[in-house]
């Protein structure tokens, strides 16, 4: 079987999954928010932490804190204020230790993309809607980038960090996520078809500095891959780094549009 071949299929089932629990939203949605968090922080710190850890399992035990509270449903503001809490322990922690601030970071990257996908879904359809548009967006971005890139080629996109990326390859992925958004948007009954395609646009573009940006933290600690959980993608960051820096942003439109604890409803009123 070759490579492209396992990633389709590994892509198909975390696919299905990812929709079937889209679909429950709630407790089953927030568990996956969870999960995905728990699993960000873990290869994380695999990648970034020293042999000799001065800060023992600090962080763990407040990633643990954080998790709790997302499972239980925490309002948004308070989620947020304890997320900025928990990152401030870990970096003062860090700093009287003098073991730099990667573990913070990492926390605070875990933590918010699991808080950012939860609030989204908001168990109501304004959230399904929001969550399928996420996913329309990122997934056409990331298969549109990869099949336009290795069709047209042409000069590299940030060859420092990412070796494989072409101009072409985003340009294509931002055609096709704005595409596949505007497509889901118009399906759900949205109305405000043109505000979408700019906000699928935007989110294309965030979720391709996202997977830069992960690139760039493996190749700040000299890995090839975050982990080998999913075959043919390897790690769980490996396969949601642009995903999570796209639901990010999408919260944040909403958040301005809509308040914090409902975000997908200023976008999509249905």
């Amino acid at each position: 079987m070759s490579n492209l071949q396992l990633r389709v299929i590994s892509a198909v089932v975390l696919a299905v999954i990812a929709l079937g629990l889209t679909w429950l939203g709630s407790l089953p949605f927030r568990l996956l928010c969870a999960a995905m968090s728990a699993m960000i922080f873990y290869e994380w710190t695999r990648m970034s932490r020293p042999a000799v850890n001065g800060l023992s399992f600090l962080p763990e035990a407040l990633v643990v804190v954080f998790i709790g509270a997302l499972i239980g449903g925490l309002s948004a503001s308070w989620l947020l204020l304890l997320v900025a809490f928990l990152t401030a322990v870990t970096a003062i922690a860090a700093q009287v230790r003098k073991t730099g601030q990667w573990e913070a970071s990492g926390l605070a990257y875990a933590s918010v993309s699991g808080l950012s996908l939860a609030l989204l879904r908001d168990g109501d359809n304004s959230g399904l809607v929001a969550i399928l548009f996420l996913f329309a967006v990122v997934w056409a971005t990331d298969i549109f980038a990869y099949f336009v890139g290795r069709a047209i080629g042409g000069p590299k996109l940030a060859p420092s960090i990412s070796p494989g990326k072409t101009r072409s390859g985003a340009l294509g992925g931002a055609v096709g996520g704005v595409v596949a958004g505007v497509m889901l948007a118009a399906a759900a009954g949205a109305g405000n078809l043109a505000l979408l395609g700019l906000v699928a646009l935007v989110l294309s573009i965030v979720a391709q500095a996202g997977d830069l940006f992960e690139s760039w933290v493996k190749r700040r600690h000299g890995c090839k891959d975050s982990g080998m959980l999913i075959p043919g993608h390897g790690g769980v960051m490996d396969r949601v780094d642009g995903l999570v820096a796209a639901a990010l942003a999408l919260y944040v439109i909403g958040w301005i549009s809509a308040g914090a604890d409902h975000p997908a409803q200023g976008l999509f009123p249905i």
